[in-house]
């Protein structure tokens, strides 16, 4: 059986309307935060924590198979969102990459075996490797997608993502206008990770407005109450928990290795 054939009878064995509705309520006013995990069991910590909702995240998912991030495939990541989507009644963002493809029909059909694994929104970079898709064809990979979507009838979201901060290699007013394409093209919330300064996000929820905005935390000096007060509505943490959890499995395996104890 294909990873498609076998997201869609998961999507048919079980309803995800309610996840849907409550995720679309979610960005209809206050802000709220979404945990990373990349496994169930830290999909279980989560639901422990209080987290209204989750998102993938493509680096923690790639390190957990021991590869680098936008090193899985299509068919693996559709079989990873069925999982997660499987083993939670919370919403599940999909972190989905570019869309596994560059044309804008080929970024809706894979759009499409998204949906059917269950997710309750997705997000659709504007970049390949490390260069941004000009921003003509960017838009039209947004516009693909939300037609997919609602030819689909389900009441997923659409999340535009540019990536140009994240790489630095674009400036934060090209930023915005890209955003500003994409929210007209469709998306129903923007993200631009890499964006730091309350003042640059300010800016841009008031240009993108009434689309809601997502922030990445990029380090400890990004506060999510600031960020609430700026008008963000939802934060995301990408593969900082992931990091951590890394982070403290070598320093375990290092001092067990050079020292001989735990630490």
């Amino acid at each position: 059986m294909s990873t498609a054939t076998a997201a869609g009878d998961n999507a048919a064995a079980r309803d995800f309307s309610a996840a849907r509705d409550s995720f679309r309520r979610l960005h209809e006013h206050g802000c709220f935060v979404l945990a990373n995990p990349w496994d169930i069991g830290g999909v279980r910590r989560a639901e422990k924590l209080g987290y209204r909702a989750i998102a993938s995240t493509s680096a923690g998912f790639a390190w957990s198979l021991g590869r680098d991030d936008n090193e899985v495939s299509r068919d693996e990541v559709l079989a990873h969102l069925t999982t997660l989507c499987a083993s939670t009644a919370l919403p599940v963002n999909a972190d989905f990459e570019d869309g596994f493809a560059t044309e804008p029909a080929a970024v809706a059909g894979n759009v499409r075996l998204a949906i059917g694994t269950g997710v309750a929104g997705l997000s659709i970079e504007d970049r390949k490797a490390a260069d941004l898709y000009p921003i003509a064809l960017a838009t039209e990979r947004i516009r693909a997608a939300r037609e997919a979507i609602d030819h689909n009838g389900e009441n997923v979201m659409l999340v535009g993502r540019s990536e140009g901060l994240l790489l630095g290699n674009t400036t934060i007013d090209t930023t915005v206008e890209r955003l500003i394409a994409y929210a007209a093209a469709g998306a129903d919330c923007v993200y631009a990770p890499g964006i730091r300064s309350l003042a640059d996000i300010k800016a841009l929820v008031a240009a993108v407005a009434p689309t809601p905005v997502n922030v990445l935390l990029m380090d400890a000096s990004m506060k999510v109450p600031e960020l609430a007060a700026a008008g963000v509505r939802r934060v995301s943490v990408g593969g900082w928990f992931a990091k951590a959890a890394w982070a403290a499995y070598e320093r375990t395996a290092r001092c067990v290795m050079e020292e001989g104890h735990l630490p």
